[in-house]
């Protein structure tokens, strides 16, 4: 059986189509119909992919993924947003909040699986056996974990991902819209505020370290060398 992912979504009738297409094309699939279930099941076994509805009974979707992202053992959990909402500003919301991509109701299955296994990709290829070192900074890729001054960073997974991108090519200006394809994908429409939002928190994360990412004024973001 291929990834396990959890589908949380308010609707039966969408559960059953999500579950049906996924197990389709191999996945295994588990379901929840409210915020506070859904946690429960992430907490007794944490899955490879939780595609979560904004609009939900209980708890909201986005306060779902910052209890995500609060979490030690969940926080580099992909989450794939899943909403009737197509207005920007809920899109820029999910994403800041850590969500690796975007669905808007209607959507086909089809563009879901293909979301599902871009995103799993991404994932897989952050996962390698890399470790990045500059000054007081290490990154260990295969771990998922960072040390700033010999301490230990929690990070999400989305600023992880950025500190990898950039720590990958030092000295090397990357734009907001590289970075942006990079980290959560050219199929995702946001703004480059989102870019900066992130930034913002991992530097004041890395502490002293957070130094080691220049500003490169109108262009984007560098990696010390």
């Amino acid at each position: 059986m291929g990834a396990r992912i959890l589908v949380v979504d308010d609707e039966p009738d969408l559960l059953e189509l999500v579950r049906f297409h996924l197990t389709q094309e191999g996945f295994s699939v588990d379901t929840a119909e409210n915020g506070m279930d859904a946690m429960a099941k992430l907490r007794r076994s944490v899955p490879d992919l939780a595609i979560l509805d904004l609009m939900l009974p209980d708890i909201a979707g986005t306060e779902v993924c910052r209890r995500i992202r609060s979490d030690a053992r969940l926080r580099s959990l992909p989450v794939i947003m899943l909403t009737a909402k197509s207005e920007e500003v809920d899109r820029i919301v999910g994403l800041e909040l850590g969500a690796d991509d975007y669905v808007t109701k209607p959507f086909s299955p089809r563009e879901l699986t293909l979301r599902v296994r871009a995103v799993l990709r991404r994932v897989a290829e952050t996962e390698s056996s890399e470790t990045f070192e500059c000054g007081p900074l290490r990154l260990d890729a295969g771990s998922h974990r960072c040390f700033a001054d010999g301490d230990e960073v929690e990070l999400t997974a989305k600023e992880f991902e950025l500190l990898s991108c950039l720590m990958r090519r030092p000295g090397r200006v990357l734009s907001r819209q590289i970075l942006l394809d990079e980290v959560w994908g050219a199929s995702v429409t946001v703004t480059v505020r989102t870019i900066d939002t992130h930034l913002k928190r991992l530097r004041a994360k890395l502490g002293s370290a957070g130094d080691l990412i220049e500003t490169v004024r109108g262009v984007g973001y560098r990696f010390i060398e």
